[in-house]
């Protein structure tokens, strides 16, 4: 299918480069969070806090899994790809690009750990989750860009477009 996903930890960027980015392209935008939202009918903290991280990657899971669309831009949420089913569906839907962020500018971007509807558990912090995160964002991505300080998201999204061109991943 033509679409894109782009993976990364929660403060990469996603669903800011992936507006822009289905903009150049003339593509749909979907945000996986609001998926959830919509289909929990309870924002992602409240999943989390409720239900625990568990049931928040199971509510994830489904949602992935329930994507069928053509000629969008997907921004999953970092989580996304804790699950191999979901990861595997995502690469299935088109080319997989991950947004390489360095944890001090996550953290740097990230003011609202606590109430952000990031799955981590009690006693986590970001180090930790991008420890576990990194391995798996490497292992699904048909494209790493990396995105250093200081590098706005438009030349972001201008990036993924030149490399997904460069690399003829687009349909």
């Amino acid at each position: 299918m033509g679409n894109i996903t782009l993976i990364g930890m929660p403060g990469s960027g996603k669903s800011t480069v992936g507006v822009l980015l289905a903009k150049f392209l003339g593509y749909g935008f979907l945000d996986v969070d609001l998926v959830i939202q919509r289909q929990e009918g309870a924002l992602l903290q409240d999943i989390i806090d409720r239900r625990g991280v568990a049931a928040f990657l199971d509510a994830e899971e489904q949602a992935v899994l329930g994507l069928s669309c053509d000629k969008h831009v997907i921004a999953p949420g970092g989580s996304a790809v804790c699950r191999e089913r979901a990861a595997a569906h995502l690469r299935q839907l088109g080319p997989v690009v991950y947004l390489r962020v360095e944890l001090e500018e996550l953290q740097h971007r990230i003011q609202n750990l606590s109430t952000r509807g990031i799955a981590m558990e009690p006693g986590q912090t970001l180090a930790d989750v991008m420890a576990a995160r990194a391995p798996l964002y490497n292992k699904y991505a048909d494209l790493i860009i990396d995105c250093p300080p200081g590098q706005s998201l438009a030349q972001t999204a201008q990036i993924v477009l030149q490399r997904l061109r460069q690399e003829g991943l687009l349909a």
